[in-house]
């Protein structure tokens, strides 16, 4: 196996783990996160707040694993680019412009993955080669 079987997985590991982290820390501190989601004022923070978590926890774990990948990569790309444009689009602060661009990067190599699928370390790879009787 060369090394390019590899890169794919490494890419989902680095791109999942923000999502995961993100995620979690979100659980761990929910009032914080419910508050700041009103603070930037979009409608129903604890339902903003639940769809987060959801997508950033499960939709992580699947990307790191490669289940659904194209699909699940699509709606964290979608969900990446609406943060960016809801809570980071202050650009006269400097951090928030690094922030917003830090987002488009992310959903930059979330629309590689959906492209291009989830590479030979995946479930989705997995379920491809077992072979279905007739």
């Amino acid at each position: 196996m060369s090394t390019s079987t590899y890169i794919p997985a490494l890419g989902r590991l680095l791109i999942a783990l923000i999502f995961v982290m993100s995620g979690l820390s979100k659980i761990a501190a929910p009032a914080n996160t419910i508050a700041y989601i009103q603070s930037a004022g979009a409608p129903f923070a604890p339902g903003a707040f639940a769809v987060a978590v959801i997508v950033e926890v499960i939709g992580g774990l699947a990307l790191l694993v490669g289940f659904q990948t194209r699909l699940t990569a699509a709606a964290l790309a979608i969900f990446t680019l609406a943060a960016a444009v809801l809570f980071h689009n202050n650009m006269a602060d400097q951090n928030q412009m690094i922030h917003f661009l830090k987002n488009l990067a992310i959903t930059g190599g979330l629309l590689q993955v959906a492209a291009f699928g989830a590479g030979a370390f995946s479930l989705d790879n997995r379920r491809k080669s077992v072979a279905v009787p007739a």
